[in-house]
């Protein structure tokens, strides 16, 4: 297993209640996979550097996973899909 940082931007026109439970969700899909969370930051809403998908803003979290690469390979199978997720990070530590 490798360690991980994760990096995700969820679309700011979701009430707060929706951002948390994509946030729960991505957790949850990472931790089925059998992928270790060694630390979580949710960073809040911040300026986008250029406009994604109309959104000047976003939600921005950071998740540190020790993880295989099957469970990277599901997060990004399921970020590109999400109508939440406007733009999503994996950099191997």
């Amino acid at each position: 297993m490798n360690k991980y940082e994760i990096m995700f931007i969820v679309k700011p026109t979701l009430e707060e209640a929706s951002i948390k439970k994509a946030f729960e969700n991505i957790k949850k899909l990472l931790t089925d996979n059998k992928a270790t969370i060694l630390e979580e930051k949710e960073m809040g809403q911040r300026e986008l550097a250029y406009e994604i998908k109309k959104h000047k803003t976003g939600y921005y979290f950071l998740l540190v996973v020790e993880a295989s690469s099957e469970a990277i390979a599901e997060f990004n199978r399921i970020a590109n899909i999400s109508d939440d997720i406007i733009r999503s990070l994996v950099t191997k530590y």
